[in-house]
């Protein structure tokens, strides 16, 4: 059997390595960076512990589902604690009264202080969510898109209607309709950013991401997303998969099957293998008839693949990256009690605060952002008696604002001045808000990150944050597939292509890409377009499966 090579270990191409590994495939992942994880980065230093990406454990059944597939389970895994409260926010029209604090399950109550009479717009609103999550995962989540006839369904026609109208419309509209406050407003919109969009420009369709948080409930697995990774690194491992880290793909190789006109269901070349540089410098090519690429699309279509068979340039003028970020991680002296797990800090004109981003401009000397303490909960992520913090400021997606530094008791490396001026300014707006006036007097360990990081890291393409946002022309069957229509044998998974962002997604679209292989591979099983309760492992279920148990944060497991 040829060999399949997986260029990229985060979470879709360890997903997908170990999916094809598991389907009987040789498999042979490559990473350009030291550890595997991609976007999802650790970083330690003087007893503080660092993710330095995805922190919100959100859709715990799909991650479940993978480990399923894979002959476990996300209990026998991973450590899960519930979140309560799920997370903290700060409002600065509201800067003069207690923080919020958000639980889940609780949301009713919460939104009736807020606003009198509001519980019932809130319920109406996280059923309406809960059903289109379920219309989601069943029809339009585990899917490529190939036989758009096949979805239309007795169940999706009758909800044509509805979901033809909540894909017109923005959250931020939608919301407007129904929440006057612009707290509760904040509170519903602010998963957006996640998706990497604005609340103006995300489809309302979206406001299913309510239910994950405020119904579901937010979840961390002690060590963070780290242990995922690892987790994950050891079943693929177990699968058969050849991992080799420190190495960086220079090319993707192409045989051309002649010249004619591209259309749907033809091929214009076949991939026959990938070339890569090891750490040491050594060029290396490894032969393969199927090649995934489970990094940035735009490094792939446009640096990897052969002249003739590049995307242009022009393609993604048209395309929007969503934000990049500034992202700082402190290690801070002594305890941080006016913080949680999850904190957000909401500005009050977010209009101006989300235009900047998008138009690349400077950030007020405020802006929103997010800051997680997983000290609150893993104890082991920083020393005893002191608290990790990880800063993240959403910012334009702008390469020339350089990269971040590092400033432990061994090292003294300024980052960009762009950079470091958002970091500080993070800093500041954290401590007048949460009302810890010492703060920066507190920092025993600090390194920041800026876009350009994220271009050197993982091929960003304009150093996004979390890759294409969710706009609509950029959400479901309008996002890239997960198969090269132009090239057989080559495929893509990851936040770039469908489903979407998010560590979920990610998984979701190795599911994809495992059912393209198995549709199109010589004597190989029949593709499952629409995979949602149909994989062929019954031991596995339909993503619907209830989510893993997960202990409070705080109590002891079983």
């Amino acid at each position: 059997m040829s060999r399949t090579v997986v260029i990229g270990g985060g979470f879709a191409g360890l997903a997908t390595a170990g999916l094809l590994a598991k389907d009987g495939r040789d498999v042979l992942l490559l990473e350009q960076q030291h550890t595997l994880g991609g976007r999802s980065g650790r970083w330690s230093a003087q007893g503080f512990r660092f993710d330095t990406g995805p922190s919100w454990y959100l859709m715990p059944e799909v991650i479940d589902r993978w480990f399923r597939l894979m002959g476990s389970s996300a209990d026998e895994e991973l450590d899960l604690r519930r979140l309560t409260p799920g997370y903290r926010t700060f409002f600065e029209q509201h800067l003069d009264s207690q923080p919020v604090d958000v639980v889940s399950g609780e949301a009713g109550e919460l939104f009736e202080q807020l606003d009198p009479g509001s519980s019932a717009a809130l319920k109406r609103y996280l059923d309406s969510g809960a059903e289109v999550y379920e219309l989601a995962k069943k029809y339009f989540l585990y899917t490529n898109f190939t036989k758009p006839l096949e979805l239309m369904t007795p169940e999706v026609l009758k909800n044509l209607p509805r979901l033809g109208a909540l894909l017109s419309d923005s959250m931020e509209g939608y919301i407007a309709k129904r929440f006057p406050d612009p707290r509760e407003r904040q509170i519903l919109g602010y998963p957006a950013v996640f998706l990497g969009a604005a609340p103006d420009s995300a489809p309302a369709m979206y406001h299913l991401m309510s239910h994950l948080d405020l119904t579901d409930g937010v979840q961390y697995p002690q060590g963070g997303f780290a242990a995922l990774v690892d987790a994950m690194e050891r079943l693929v491992r177990e699968a058969g998969v050849e991992i080799v880290t420190g190495a960086t793909v220079t090319g993707i190789d192409v045989s051309s099957s002649g010249r004619f006109p591209l259309r749907v269901g033809r091929r214009r070349g076949a991939v026959t293998g990938v070339r890569y540089q090891r750490e040491d410098g050594t060029p290396q090519r490894e032969a393969a008839s199927v090649v995934v690429g489970a990094t940035d699309l735009h490094h792939l279509q446009t640096e990897l693949l052969p002249q003739p068979f590049r995307a242009p340039e022009s393609r993604w003028k048209r395309r929007d990256p969503g934000p990049s970020g500034v992202l700082v991680c402190l290690g801070v002296r002594g305890k941080l009690p006016e913080l949680v797990h999850h904190n957000l800090l909401f500005t009050a004109d977010w209009p101006d605060n989300f235009a900047r981003i998008a138009e690349g401009k400077e950030l007020a000397d405020e802006t929103s952002m997010y800051v997680c303490m997983t000290s609150a909960t893993d104890p082991g992520s920083a020393q005893d008696g002191d608290e990790n913090l990880f800063i993240l400021v959403p910012s334009p997606a702008v390469p020339d604002w350089g990269r971040g530094g590092i400033h432990t008791a061994e090292v003294n490396q300024p980052g960009s001045p762009q950079v470091e001026k958002v970091a500080d300014a993070a800093v500041a707006q954290l401590a007048q808000w949460a009302g810890i006036e010492d703060l920066a007097e507190r920092i025993e360990v600090r390194r920041t990150y800026g876009p350009a990081d994220f271009v050197s890291n993982v091929n960003a393409w304009r150093g996004s944050l979390l890759g294409p946002g969710h706009t609509l022309t950029q959400s479901a069957l309008f996002r890239p597939g997960v198969d090269d229509r132009g090239i057989k044998g080559l495929y893509y998974a990851g936040s770039s292509v469908r489903p979407g962002i998010g560590v979920p997604m990610c998984l979701i679209s190795s599911e994809v890409v495992r059912d393209a292989v198995r549709g199109t591979a010589p004597g190989g099983k029949s593709a499952v377009n629409t995979a949602a309760g149909s994989d062929p492992d019954p031991a596995v279920g339909p993503p619907s499966r209830p989510a893993t148990r997960a202990v409070d944060a705080g109590e002891g497991t079983d």
